[in-house]
């Protein structure tokens, strides 16, 4: 038998499910009622380029990208070593997925993420951990 703190969770739960399906409910009434104009009700830049600029938007003013990518054109050691494992790989690409690893809370899905970047046809090497440490190091501890 659930005690009242269970219960009030699952009643809380019930009502925040209730209220995403009457809100689905009204979006999808709203469509069959004005059609594909309905999007003007729920988009305020529809005609706008906010759709090709939808992932551009986390990329502009993001700090640890511009620090990541000023470090990998810069002379430092590791940059140097970096820029040597990624051979002719895009430099911005790389330094877009190392900002995006910052997403991962665990520290050893982190690091494996960065070696999976650094890694060249999922060879995994020694030098490719160490190089991997030391970026998880540098820009996320």
């Amino acid at each position: 038998m659930p005690n009242q703190s269970e219960t009030a969770s699952y009643e809380g739960q019930l009502d925040k499910f209730a209220q995403a399906l009457a809100t689905a409910r009204k979006m999808q009434q709203n469509w069959l009622t004005y059609g594909l104009d309905f999007v003007h009700i729920y988009v305020e830049d529809v005609d706008g380029d906010w759709l090709e600029t939808w992932e551009y938007d986390e990329i502009l003013g993001n700090q640890l990208l511009d620090a990541v990518k000023e470090f990998l054109v810069s002379d430092d050691i590791l940059a140097l070593q970096v820029r040597q494992q990624l051979g002719e790989k895009s430099l911005f690409d790389f330094a877009v997925n190392l900002a995006a690893c910052e997403r991962i809370a665990e520290e050893s899905e982190r690091l494996s993420a960065v070696v999976n970047l650094l890694a060249d046809d999922n060879v995994h090497n020694l030098d490719v951990g160490n190089l991997a440490a030391h970026l998880v190091e540098r820009f996320f501890r």
